[in-house]
């Protein structure tokens, strides 16, 4: 059964959302760290979407996987991109990543269509 994977990037950010109105104080503090920790500097924003997203995959978070995938689309990663962070992940994560690297992939493939 395909995932709706735009339907689960917006419900990442809505919850969010939920989340920042329930404890602001931290919820800044943490979109602060996250703002500057994927900032163009030395690796640029689309670097840093793209390890998100292999780091995603080794943790098996299909909801991070959705959020961090949109960014680096938005961010001008491409598809060829995409498929070697998926390999990257699959060699650190094994077989398991595998699974979860196909799925990312599709979700490259809807969330960029």
């Amino acid at each position: 059964m395909a995932q709706d994977w735009k339907a689960m990037a917006h419900d990442v950010v809505q919850k969010g959302v939920t989340l920042y109105k329930a404890s602001p104080k931290v919820l800044g503090a943490f979109g602060e760290l996250a703002t500057a920790a994927t900032a163009d500097g030395a690796l640029t924003k689309k670097t840093k979407e793209l390890m998100a997203v292999a780091i995603s995959i080794v943790d098996r978070c299909e909801p991070c996987v959705a959020y961090h995938t949109q960014a680096a689309i938005k961010a001008g990663a491409g598809r060829d991109e995409f498929v070697e962070t998926v390999n990257v992940a699959v060699e650190m994560g094994g077989g398991p990543a595998t699974v979860y690297g196909a799925r990312a992939l599709e979700a490259f493939d809807a969330l960029s269509a």
